[in-house]
């Protein structure tokens, strides 16, 4: 392994200065933010602030991305916070030293699932998150998240039962709204939302923060019925393994570290390719995952819970014009010297100054642009997105990621076994042309080339087979010759091999001839082993679609 880190290969002096600015900033971001995911991992406000410290420099010296910021992540929160309540532990309560350490022995279980994962190169599995169903999952936990928020912006009881039953609990309890608590979340999100609007530059949570410190304390807002956050227990992050807890429970938890493990690796290996691709830099997202797991390792020896790849906090730092990692060291030491010296100063803050920061983060999830634009271009994954969302904010965030793994799969099995196949003709200049194989369809007079647009294997090859029959039994001309294009195909199981084998038979008992065009030497050389070549002439494999038109033209001098 070489001594310097991916992440900071070739650096140049120059650039210093630019990613230290950039940290500053991220850090006046983070601080509020990660402070507000404790709200959704119910933990104490110092956990948040330990998931942007040694996690972050730890995958900054151990992946290979440049800018990905690692740390708290609203997703990934709910996903542990719904895990834990559904573990059924007896006297194990949210914000309690006990719930902290599952929470750290969740962060180790799925830093070792994704060290596996960098060990057998598994980076493609988050590859099976189609941009639909992560459009649709992350939308449900920004649903989940911001209705969560809005019993601490009204300052009234959060209710209890399902997320249905809990919404109307709370329009129950309206009438009953702290004005000053309510005060403080309308603040907090109109000064996020014109920052926002009119000054991107300025992070609007950070103003919102030390404005309500400042008013709270002059107003002792305590005193009247707002609630404050009160004392926080900075320090220096607890180093070595969950106390309280038994290593052997980690079976326990790790049907929610498998959740989190397989979001991380789609959301950050999406974040960072983005991101990458945008400057031209390589990403080796195998790397990352070695990044990914030391710093939930991390997390898990220092008292704090599951962190991730964050596309927002990426984002803030190429806005910065960052360009490596140091960026995000340097709003580590920020956080580390917050975290040591002032986090008292976080006493007389409202509570619902943070209910706000994380409601307008549970508003930035919501994608409906992502939805719309799903919708028009494919109705089928507009529904998958949308069901998938209902599933996470209406049954449960875990509940969300198993259906979207799984809805995932099937629509990968679906597109496999039931693909477009084409008729290819050719234009006025011998170009192809795709049509739908639909009866009636020919290339020329007793000619057709049949192109399968998926692999063939044994759940499709039945499919494939009676495909071309269907074209050869409706075509307007008796069919002398049917081409295959295996320009699609690199391979061929034995059931399909199995199933070609008696389309050939089929193709000649109706006197005609069979053939392959675009098929590679290693294509031919798996039907050859199933004894498929000997069943026509070696002149009927063409290299191009052109000598295959060219030689049916030759053959049958009519169809010109």
């Amino acid at each position: 392994m070489p001594l310097t880190p991916p992440s900071l290969a070739g650096y140049q002096r120059s650039w210093l200065s630019r990613d230290v600015i950039a940290g500053v900033t991220l850090a006046a971001i983070a601080i509020p933010e990660v402070l507000g995911y404790t709200s959704i991992s119910q933990t104490p406000l110092a956990t948040g602030l330990y998931t942007v410290i040694f996690p972050t420099v730890v995958f900054a010296l151990l992946g290979s991305s440049r800018l990905l910021v690692v740390g708290a992540d609203s997703a990934t929160a709910a996903i542990l916070a719904a895990g834990l309540a559904g573990l059924g532990i007896a006297g194990l309560q949210p914000y309690t030293p006990e719930w902290v350490a599952w929470c750290s022995l969740a962060a180790l279980v799925c830093g070792a699932l994704l060290l596996l994962a960098n060990v057998l190169k598994l980076g493609f599995i988050g590859d099976f998150l189609s941009t639909s169903v992560l459009v649709g999952f992350l939308t449900g936990v920004g649903i989940q998240v911001l209705s969560g928020q809005i019993p601490d912006m009204l300052g009234v009881p959060k209710g209890s039962g399902n997320w249905f039953e809990q919404q109307v609990e709370m329009l129950r309890s309206i009438p009953d709204l702290n004005v000053g608590t309510t005060a403080y979340a309308v603040a907090t999100v109109g000064i996020i939302l014109v920052c926002d609007r009119f000054f991107p530059r300025i992070p609007g949570a950070i103003l919102a923060v030390v404005g309500s410190i400042i008013v709270s304390t002059a107003l002792g807002s305590a005193d009247h019925g707002v609630d404050v956050v009160g004392p926080v227990t900075g320090g220096f992050p607890p180093v070595g393994l969950p106390t309280g807890i038994n290593l052997a429970d980690a079976w326990k938890v790790l049907a929610v570290a498998g959740s989190c493990f397989v979001l991380i690796i789609a959301q950050s290996a999406a974040t960072s390719r983005s991101f990458a691709a945008k400057h031209g830099d390589r990403v080796n997202i195998n790397r990352d995952l070695l990044g990914l797991s030391g710093a939930n390792l991390a997390a898990g020896l220092t008292g704090t819970f599951v962190v991730n790849g964050s596309p927002t906090k990426t984002q803030i730092v190429d806005g910065q014009r960052a360009r490596t990692q140091v960026a995000n060291m340097t709003m580590s030491v920020i956080v580390l010297a917050f975290t040591l010296f002032f986090t008292s100063m976080l006493t007389t803050m409202p509570k619902a100054v943070l209910a706000g920061i994380v409601f307008m983060i549970g508003v930035s999830l919501v994608d409906l642009a992502g939805l719309s634009v799903i919708r028009r271009k494919r109705l089928s994954e507009f529904v998958i997105a949308c069901v998938t969302g209902f599933v996470v904010f209406a049954v449960g965030v875990e509940q969300g990621i198993v259906l979207a793994i799984i809805v995932s799969i099937l629509e990968v099995v679906r597109r496999a076994y039931q693909p477009a196949s084409f008729v290819i003709q050719q234009d006025v200049e011998d170009n192809p042309r795709y049509l739908r194989a639909a009866e009636g369809a020919q290339s020329l007079p007793g000619l057709v080339v049949f192109r399968f647009d998926a692999e063939l294997f044994y759940a499709n090859a039945s499919r494939f087979t009676d495909s071309v029959e269907a074209v050869m039994r409706s075509a307007p001309s008796p069919v002398r010759w049917l081409v295959l294009d295996c320009s699609s195909l690199d391979d061929v199981d034995y059931s399909a091999g199995v199933a070609l084998c008696s389309l050939v038979d089929y193709v000649h008992a109706h006197d005609a001839k069979f053939g392959l065009t675009r098929a590679d030497d290693g294509l031919l050389e798996t039907l050859r082993g199933y004894g498929l070549l000997d069943k026509f002439s070696p002149t009927q494999v063409f290299p191009t679609l052109e000598e295959a038109f060219d030689a049916y033209r030759a053959d049958v001098p009519a169809s010109t």
